[in-house]
């Protein structure tokens, strides 16, 4: 099985919503003929006894209490979606079912079910499973707890800036990942020469990932340079050239059909090793907070808010890193297309200008992002933003030119409006 092929298993996997609830049908008949072989060996106190009847009476409430509360748990789930697809982006489903709590839930629950039944189907005249009447009792206690802080977790996640944040962690930690890459300096031989051959796209979809350390490797062992044409993240369709290999690099045939095997494909973008879909997940939620049908530069003022954060990481970071993958003798072996400074700077903040441009407290906090960002980042990355101040002004000339409001327009505020007078920083 090939690298991508078990990347986009895993993908898939983490991805489902029936998978840990099938484990959880499997393991509960396991978990009731286990107890009910304890029932035999052990003498259990007086009080844990059960009469047939109310043994069966119990465990026949607690499968259809199992069965209710799912399709409960379910229906909460679709208005979440329903209510996320509409409101927030569709983007960010991709996070909503793979939550670990939902999956949680939803095993305890096939569990408990398969567990009681399998245990209704013991009892008999002369035997009830008194040890696993109340390990299923204990068992919709779990239900319930989880249940509970199932539901208060949709609730508080139908904030906008709940989501926004879950978003931020899951891109801060994709960028750190990328950033772990050793800081080499590429020499210029690394793109030079005619590539021996050249990769193509198999399929059709979009680039999620690719095996770094495995492309590596094969590099190194065929005394080769891959130049990658395109980026994780990027869409292809089948036969578009997306690796040039340059080098020594042996067979064509058997070289294709390896590095095509470490090159992930899939029907949309991941966080994973593409922070920057994170971003453009912000930008998605604050746009439709922007729009005409739901007018809420508030939800808008605190996306940016969590933007601000994903900005300073990123603008900190030496993105040069992000575009070669070294060998252990520091050789450059992939070379990637990398996303630069101004790249983020122009997701971050264009479309949220534009759509914000008539609000107040949008243009304002955008400037006082942009203004902390220059005493945040690094030298090299300040005329970008420099650049950013610049058109926000002319947004801010051209649509609140005639305006009254022009002056508060015109100055920085981290709260959107209302908040403490910002002082500007310092560059120097």
């Amino acid at each position: 099985m090939s690298w991508s092929t078990r990347f986009r298993l895993r993908q898939y996997l983490k991805g489902s919503l029936w998978f840990m609830p099938l484990l959880g049908c499997l393991a509960g008949p396991l978990l009731a003929s286990l107890v009910i072989q304890l029932d035999e060996a052990l003498s259990l106190p007086a009080i844990w006894s059960y009469s047939p009847s109310t043994a069966s009476t119990v465990l026949t409430t607690i499968v259809g209490a199992m069965v209710a509360l799912t399709g409960f748990v379910i229906t909460v789930t679709v208005l979440v979606v329903q209510m996320a697809t509409s409101t927030y982006s569709a983007r960010y489903m991709r996070l909503w079912y793979r939550d670990r709590l939902l999956k949680a839930l939803l095993t305890v629950l096939a569990g408990a079910l398969t567990f009681s039944f399998a245990l209704l189907r013991q009892i008999e005249s002369d035997f009830v499973p008194d040890l696993g009447i109340t390990v299923a009792g204990s068992l919709v206690v779990l239900a319930l707890l989880l249940f509970l802080i199932f539901l208060d977790r949709c609730i508080h996640l139908l904030r906008p800036v709940a989501i926004a944040a879950l978003v931020t962690d899951q891109g801060r930690r994709a960028f750190v990942e990328l950033s772990s890459a050793p800081d080499v300096e590429e020499p210029a031989s690394a793109r030079e020469g005619e590539p021996a051959f050249v990769v193509h796209s198999p399929g059709n979809g979009v680039i999620q990932a690719i095996d770094e350390a495995g492309l590596v490797r094969w590099a190194r062992e065929h005394e080769c340079v891959l130049l990658f044409r395109r980026a994780v993240g990027d869409s292809v369709v089948t036969g578009t050239p997306i690796v040039d290999v340059v080098g020594p690099a042996g067979d064509a045939t058997s070289g294709r059909a390896e590095i095509v095997g470490r090159v992930a494909l899939g029907i949309e973008r991941t966080i994973e090793q593409d922070p920057a879909f994170a971003i453009r997940i912000l930008v998605d939620i604050a746009e439709k907070a922007l729009s005409a049908a739901v007018n809420d530069p508030t939800t808008a003022v605190q996306v940016v808010n969590h933007l601000a954060e994903l900005m300073r990481l990123i603008g900190s970071t030496d993105l040069a890193s992000h575009a070669r993958f070294c060998d252990e003798d520091g050789r450059p072996r992939v070379l990637l297309p990398a996303r630069r400074w101004e790249d983020y700077v122009a997701l971050a903040v264009t479309e949220i200008r534009e759509y914000g441009a008539s609000s107040i407290q949008v243009v304002r906090r955008l400037r006082a992002m942009l203004d902390d960002l220059l005493a945040d980042v690094r030298p090299e990355h300040r005329r970008a933003l420099e650049d950013e101040l610049d058109r926000l002004d002319l947004t801010v000339a051209a649509t609140f030119g005639d305006s009254t409001d022009l002056d508060r327009a015109s100055v920085p505020d981290r709260q959107g409006i209302g908040g403490p007078t910002v002082s500007a920083p310092a560059t120097a």
